[in-house]
């Protein structure tokens, strides 16, 4: 049995994440850098000086009740919302999406030798059968181990189901003519001509 391999979607923003992780690591290790010179003796002027830790943490310290306006909270609170925001979507971007990568479809296999279709070779033969249809001006297929999906866009909205019903058809027709195993084929529509929207109401 062939091992099948897993793979991980990279998301555009996984850069943007990483940025700003690099940012904060280096702010941690300067501030680290602050602590070791603090420990060895250093000034503490030396230090505020370079790093102003001092300087920050006196302002802090010295604010007053009467310092916090309603001008104050609203920057912080739409500062807080929007740094929310930001981190939440680069959070979920970066969440791990595994997938099973494509693998050779297996036809036949004796003493002389094995018969293999690549994955895209599949995807063709079921992309240009979506495209018979006249209704249809766009397909993509993706072949996996659970079988075919193949996404449609289509010039007109209406008898979309009869559409995906005779597209599904033309598919598996499709895999028979090229001596394809039989395949469990998934028809999804993706979007129409927008000049026919109206035709949906």
């Amino acid at each position: 049995m062939f091992r099948q391999r897993i793979r991980a979607r990279v998301s555009g923003a996984v850069f943007t994440g990483n940025l700003l992780v690099t940012a904060v690591g280096l702010a941690l290790i300067w501030y680290g850098l602050m602590v070791v010179l603090l420990a060895f003796k250093s000034s503490p002027g030396f230090v505020n000086d370079i790093s102003g830790y001092r300087t920050v943490y006196d302002y802090f310290a010295g604010l007053e009740p009467s310092d916090i306006t309603a001008r104050v909270r609203l920057i912080a609170g739409l500062a807080g919302l929007a740094a929310f925001v930001v981190l939440g979507i680069l959070a979920w971007k970066h969440l791990p999406r595994p997938y099973l990568a494509r693998s050779e479809l297996l036809l036949g296999e004796d003493e002389r030798g094995t018969v293999i279709v690549e994955p895209r070779a599949v995807e063709r033969a079921v992309e240009m059968a979506a495209r018979e249809h006249p209704a249809v001006s766009e397909s993509a297929g993706r072949y996996g181990i659970d079988g075919v999906a193949v996404n449609v866009h289509v010039e007109r909205g209406t008898d979309l189901a009869e559409t995906l019903r005779d597209v599904d058809r033309r598919v598996r027709e499709a895999l028979g003519r090229h001596d394809l195993p039989s395949l469990p084929v998934s028809v999804t529509l993706t979007g129409f001509d927008r000049r026919h929207r109206r035709e949906l109401n």
